[in-house]
């Protein structure tokens, strides 16, 4: 069976005691840590964003997985990576156009990081296939971006399983990952459907006990 590997988000972490609640889930077993990153103009909130993302960057051995829900992606993705990300990922929703898209990820293999796109629950999946050849991760949105605790849509199901079957018939390296509304149940759909990353947030961070919830994501 697939090795899923989980990234939970900080954007349910309690903010009080952040770097108590990055070790807890570092000791809890979670290989990636991931950032929402919003500016209340390309989703409607605003979250937390570079100077946050460079404060503790270096303070773990997880994977920095961030992902800028940002207009203009292209003028800030350096920034972000200067901060520390190891995966960056920005929205298809935020780009121009095709070309900008193959810059963006120009730019973030140039720092020698992995580059992700993003795609909201209404953008159909098809549209990123030309990218797929290029890109090291796919995030599949299964809630609106914007705000964390809610509810999972299941046509991120068949999203994924289009996704993993095209990268499968490819033969490529892109990761699956799918974010929202992820518990124990939907992460179980979600793996039979071949995703790679289990992004959650409150599913871990409202537990008492974090590992047996990051456990519970991978059964």
């Amino acid at each position: 069976m697939k090795n899923v590997k989980v990234s939970p988000s900080i954007l349910s972490a309690d903010f009080n005691d952040l770097r108590k609640e990055i070790k807890s889930i570092e000791e809890a077993g979670a290989e990636y840590l991931h950032f929402d990153v919003m500016d209340g103009h390309f989703v409607d909130n605003i979250s937390f964003g570079i100077p946050v993302l460079k404060s503790i960057a270096k303070t773990h051995k997880m994977i920095n997985d961030v992902h800028i829900m940002i207009s203009e992606p292209k003028r800030y993705a350096k920034r972000f990576l200067d901060a520390g990300a190891d995966i960056l990922t920005f929205h298809y929703e935020a780009v121009k156009n095709d070309e900008e898209v193959f810059e963006i990820i120009d730019i973030i293999h140039k720092e020698g990081k992995l580059a992700g796109i993003s795609i909201k629950p209404n953008t159909p999946t098809d549209v990123v296939y030309k990218f797929l050849g290029e890109l090291d991760l796919v995030l599949v949105m299964s809630v609106e971006p914007g705000f964390g605790g809610q509810a999972f849509m299941r046509n991120a199901l068949n999203k994924i399983s289009a996704l993993r079957k095209y990268i499968d018939e490819n033969k490529l390296e892109c990761l699956i990952e799918v974010d929202g509304g992820i518990n124990e149940e939907t992460a179980k759909e979600c793996r039979d459907m071949g995703v790679d990353i289990l992004v959650a947030g409150s599913y871990i961070f409202k537990a008492d006990n974090y590992k047996k919830q990051i456990e519970a994501l991978r059964k």
